[in-house]
């Protein structure tokens, strides 16, 4: 026969947290805004932000040379823009790895 308390610690209380096994929440930063959190997510991950200035740049000045009619230099500068975007998902596979492994250990 099944008793009351026995049904209590099975069901799930929504005020609490699960339960995860082998999971343990870290402690979040509180109140950080966008700058502080900019800074920690360059600081474990610094080829990304390098890779987003990279993308950025060829792809402004592929522009500025796409309107001022120098079609071949805008040309190798969208390849450029393309190799940078490569890098910058590349920087982030390898940061969401890294991560992952850390959190094994």
């Amino acid at each position: 026969m099944v008793t009351e308390s026995s049904t209590h610690s099975s069901v799930f209380d929504p005020t609490k947290p699960p339960k995860i096994e082998g999971f343990a929440p870290g402690a979040r930063p509180k109140d950080e805004g966008f700058k502080d959190k900019f800074i920690r997510k360059s600081k474990e991950n610094p080829f990304v932000p390098i890779g987003c200035l990279g993308t950025a740049a060829a792809l402004t000045y592929g522009l500025i040379a796409f309107k001022q009619g120098r079609t071949r230099q805008s040309q190798l500068l969208m390849r450029a823009r393309i190799l940078a975007q490569g890098f910058t998902v590349a920087a982030i596979l390898v940061g969401v790895a890294a991560t992952a492994m850390k959190s094994k250990r």
